[in-house]
């Protein structure tokens, strides 16, 4: 005791007991209970980004509407963010005329689309062969099939456009088009041509080349002539143009 009347702690421990010295510590009790970082996984992988995807739905007979319809997935699949997936509709000819039209076997490797498959699109790109300026009855069965889609408003809002093929010059490269829109209109989508945005490629005159305002086309002749590089180049771009427009969409909304 001192003068101020204070205890003075003692340097002295408590001793341990005999029972403290032979009992096992827990690997548990040196954790702080509130840390759980041990006790989690690592981190879950970052996801990947889902792309925009353009279906090319398209009918050919004799394979130039296919040659445009791979190469505009070529130009989808240019643009970030967004995938071209190409679809084939339903053959409505049987096969015994189909042989003496001497049409080539349809590619299995591209499956046909139904209807109700349209509304996984972010875009949407057809194309066919003319039949006296407006489309084959291949594809207007398909788009005869949407009329649930119709009644239900499922396409409103979405993006689409055409490609086409025609036998001669004067064999409806715009008409095809043109009178296509209608099916779209009833749906409410929204129609997007090319314009004259491919540039001096729309002014060629020096050889013979398919496509128009509204969109890419090749000129199949007798069957025999192949699409040209010019009419190639310019399905390229239209796919790389409705992939921008689509992944401008997605990005607003």
């Amino acid at each position: 005791m001192g003068k101020g009347g204070g205890c003075v702690p003692s340097k002295k421990k408590a001793p341990i007991s005999d029972q403290e010295k032979n009992d096992p510590v827990s690997v548990e009790s040196l954790i702080p209970k509130n840390d759980t970082t041990s006790q989690e996984g690592p981190p879950p992988p970052p996801q990947a980004e889902k792309k925009l995807k353009v279906f090319i739905v398209f009918y050919s007979t004799y394979g130039h509407v296919e040659s445009l319809a791979r190469t505009l997935k070529k130009g989808v699949d240019s643009i970030e963010g967004v995938e071209g997936v190409l679809y084939r509709v339903v053959e409505t000819l049987p096969k015994e005329v189909l042989e003496l039209m001497k049409a080539p076997e349809k590619d299995d490797k591209v499956p046909l689309i139904s209807a109700e498959k349209l509304v996984e699109a972010d875009g949407l790109l057809f194309g066919f062969p003319t039949r006296y300026g407006s489309m084959a009855a291949q594809m207007k069965a398909f788009f005869d099939s949407t009329g649930q889609l119709w009644r239900e408003q499922k396409l409103a809002g979405v993006p689409a456009g055409f490609f086409v093929s025609t036998g001669t010059q004067g064999g409806g490269q715009e008409t095809t088009a043109w009178t296509a829109i209608t099916q779209l209109v009833h749906h409410g989508m929204l129609y997007v041509p090319i314009g004259y945005s491919f540039g001096a490629g729309m002014f060629e005159m020096e050889s013979i080349r398919g496509g128009s305002p509204y969109g890419a086309g090749v000129f199949a002749g007798d069957g025999s002539r192949q699409a040209s590089e010019t009419e190639l180049a310019l399905a390229e771009y239209q796919g790389s143009y409705m992939a921008t427009i689509v992944k401008k969409l997605g990005q607003k909304s």
